[in-house]
């Protein structure tokens, strides 16, 4: 993709800039170049937030939680997209994106984790998600590095997967396609101000992008936010999760071939095999001024990693991160239009963030939802519920 040169003395100008190059960002500027828009994606790590320590479950079954019934219409739509979406990017970009469809198996750990399980079973299925108990033994023969010692499973034969970091690299290969006419630039600086001058933001070297429509897709710690009145995104906590990545020896056997969750003694844990070897177990989820990995988190991944599958022990351990997820007090979505200090609606300007454990299961759907507000078109899904569910505002009451 092109890139903007810091000393280049006229300010560039296309139809959307993006501040924010994760996946929802990235998803975004795709949707929005089909539309035949120019857009501008500004990220100084592109893929290097969120969404590179993502595990990449597309999981509208086994991430429920309890009362969180707003989120479970989005979960389920984004994931019956996601097939296309997925489709679409490796058809544009020539990548595979690591999508499987095998199906989760959730274990228990102890009795009490089973009988936890059990319960949320039946949540599961009274809102129409597809979830079947299985015994052990039904498991280990899907399974066969499964714990004979484990309480109890079931099995989410919707939930699947896909590999975010491919994914991203799939995305900016589809942005860089000269398939479409209008331009995609991805600009690896920082965003440090909106401007007040016809809309676009101003660079860390003092560069401006111009645009009609600008969308704030970035996480955790902008400093655009602080120019906002009454920001929404006051609201986002940065929730920490710390996630590893080990390795089968070379020529090894698969050791999974579905993605394995978990829930020993009360605490989740999940292993995702990926098509390469690589295992991705994850993750915790602390709210602690801790940036970098916890040393207790990574102790007890590895322990209840090696409680369901006891192999776990044998792998090479390649990577140990820490990353930030953007949370919302409701853990849904900040995706709307933005208002200026009267209370009205400031044109062309855009909020697309915290996406927290759910990120890149809902970039399909918030990409759709995000575009069909720059461009005021109907195509696709019905969105109206969508951008109502996610209204950044819905945490601000108006008298």
């Amino acid at each position: 993709m092109r890139a903007v040169e810091p000393s280049h003395p006229d300010a560039p100008r296309s139809d959307v800039v993006i501040v924010g190059a994760g996946v929802i960002g990235l998803a975004t500027a795709w949707r929005l170049r089909e539309r035949g828009l120019s857009v501008s994606i500004v990220d100084p790590d592109p893929g290097g937030a969120a969404s590179r320590a993502a595990a990449g479950m597309i999981a509208p079954a086994s991430e429920v939680q309890y009362q969180q019934h707003a989120l479970y219409p989005l979960m389920r739509k984004a994931a019956s997209n996601y097939p296309d979406f997925v489709a679409g990017v490796q058809a544009a970009s020539g990548h595979d994106v690591g999508y499987r469809r095998t199906e989760t198996l959730v274990c228990a750990g102890t009795p009490a984790d089973r009988q936890g399980l059990a319960e949320l079973r039946e949540h599961q299925n009274a809102h129409g998600m597809e979830v079947d108990a299985l015994t052990v033994r039904e498991a280990r023969a899907l399974e066969p590095a499964l714990s004979p010692r484990l309480a109890g499973a079931f099995r989410a034969v919707g939930d699947h997967q896909v590999d975010p970091r491919r994914l991203v690299a799939g995305l900016i290969a589809a942005l860089s396609s000269r398939e479409h006419r209008a331009h995609a630039t991805l600009v690896t600086q920082a965003a440090v101000r909106l401007c007040d001058d016809g809309g676009g933001v101003e660079l860390a070297d003092g560069s401006r992008i111009a645009a009609r429509h600008t969308i704030l897709a970035t996480g955790l710690g902008s400093d655009l936010f602080a120019g906002l009145p009454a920001s929404p995104a006051a609201v986002l906590r940065p929730v920490h999760g710390d996630i590893l990545r080990a390795r089968l020896p070379d020529g090894a056997a698969p050791l999974l071939e579905r993605t394995i969750r978990g829930v020993v003694n009360g605490v989740p844990v999940y292993l995702v095999p990926r098509a390469d070897g690589e295992i991705v177990i994850g993750a915790t989820s602390r709210e602690d001024d801790l940036a970098g990995a916890s040393a207790g988190g990574v102790y007890r991944l590895l322990r209840d990693a090696q409680t369901l599958v006891p192999a776990v022990c044998d792998l090479e351990l390649v990577e140990v991160m820490a990353r930030a997820r953007p949370g919302t007090p409701d853990d849904v979505p900040l995706l709307g239009r933005l208002r200026d200090g009267d209370g009205a609606e400031a044109p062309g300007l855009i909020l697309a963030t915290g996406g927290f454990r759910h990120g890149v299961l809902l970039a399909p759907l918030l990409a759709d939802a995000a575009a069909a507000l720059v461009t005021g078109d109907s195509r696709g899904p019905d969105l109206t519920g969508v951008l109502r569910t996610t209204d950044p505002y819905r945490f601000h009451p108006t008298d």
